[in-house]
């Protein structure tokens, strides 16, 4: 093994036990640090003339000698491979895995420089989140099922109602545990939530995010309604089929219920409500966004909501609503067009 093999093993502990990242996250870290690590040891043009500069000795081999041109060429390789260029925003995310290494790699002292601060990737084009509308959101849920007598039917409407209605991601659904969701009160002033009377009970998510960050979502009453009916009539079933868990989504064989499984789940919905548009899992988060936007939610609040760290990456959902007001304008005014 390599002191660059080693370097990275330790990154990826570091990541995952000091800065509590998903085993989904560290994966893909895993995965982009080995592509790097692979092309640095079949490229030896590239491999000797970095070995030059550091002083002759192999840089694949040791850690000490990446240099600026090993990451700018790894990022040139792929947006020009034989194989196939890979999309710009597929390279940006690779050089974000090599940049937090390196990152790190000069924290700790093993190289003197960040050989990767000065190195940019390619250009993205600009993409704005694809939301659904309120109507096909709808649709999507009704084609779920959820009739008594049908545990997945249940389960199923439950899950769909659960990410529409708090924003999560799939990872964030699949991972609640039933503990997660509860209920908020106050009979004495009816605290728990802004607009509650006084003895409501505010039924909210404990959601996991990045990071093992966690945020606290409301539950609106439909989500809710669904949850409980799931909870009561389906869970039950499946808990049955296996050992004790306390995940609150169970498949076939009393498990947590995969992501995998969850998307299949969602792709079923979107074939039986004829949904001629592309569902992801994703769909559902941008759509809650984006409505919660076009009902007047200050931008801010929908950050809680969702997670994000900085306004910034929540604010491009005010540019899709800014798009569709745009739209009816130019569609209605009657001097809109000339």
């Amino acid at each position: 093994m390599t002191t660059l093999d080693r370097a990275v093993d330790t990154y990826l502990r570091h990541v995952a036990v000091e800065r509590g990242l998903s085993r989904h996250t560290v994966s893909a870290y895993r995965r982009d640090l080995t592509v790097f690590a692979e092309w640095l040891a079949t490229t030896p043009e590239v491999r000797s003339e970095s070995a030059d500069r550091a002083g002759g000795a192999s840089a694949t081999a040791d850690v000490g000698r990446l240099a600026r041109a090993d990451v700018a060429g790894f990022v040139a390789h792929l947006t020009t491979r034989p194989e196939g260029p890979l999309a710009p925003r597929s390279v940006a995310r690779m050089l974000s895995s090599v940049r937090s290494f390196t990152a790190f790699a000069a924290a700790e002292g093993w190289v003197p420089l960040d050989p990767a601060t000065a190195v940019r990737p390619p250009k993205a084009p600009s993409r704005l989140p694809k939301a659904i509308s309120v109507h096909d959101v709808e649709r999507l849920l009704e084609a779920a099922g959820g009739a008594d007598d049908d545990p997945v039917g249940l389960r199923d409407r439950a899950l769909l109602e659960l990410l529409y209605a708090t924003g999560a991601r799939i990872s964030e659904a699949v991972g609640l545990s039933v503990d997660d969701v509860t209920t908020l009160s106050d009979p004495d002033d009816g605290g728990g939530a802004p607009g509650a009377g006084p003895g409501d009970d505010v039924a909210v998510v404990k959601v996991t995010g990045k990071g093992n960050k966690q945020r606290i979502v409301p539950l609106g009453s439909y989500a809710r309604a669904a949850v409980e009916a799931y909870l009561v009539r389906a869970r039950p079933v499946f808990a049955a089929r296996g050992p004790s868990t306390p995940a609150l989504f169970l498949g076939a064989r009393g498990a947590r219920l995969s992501r995998q499984s969850a998307w299949l789940v969602i792709q079923a919905a979107a074939e039986r409500a004829g949904l001629a548009e592309h569902v992801s899992p994703h769909t559902f988060r941008h759509s809650f966004a984006t409505h919660l936007l076009e009902g007047g939610a200050d931008v801010r609040v929908v950050q809680e909501l969702l997670g994000h760290a900085s306004v910034a990456t929540t604010q491009i959902y005010t540019l899709v609503t800014a798009d569709m007001l745009r739209d009816v304008y130019q569609t209605a005014h009657p001097r809109a067009r000339r």
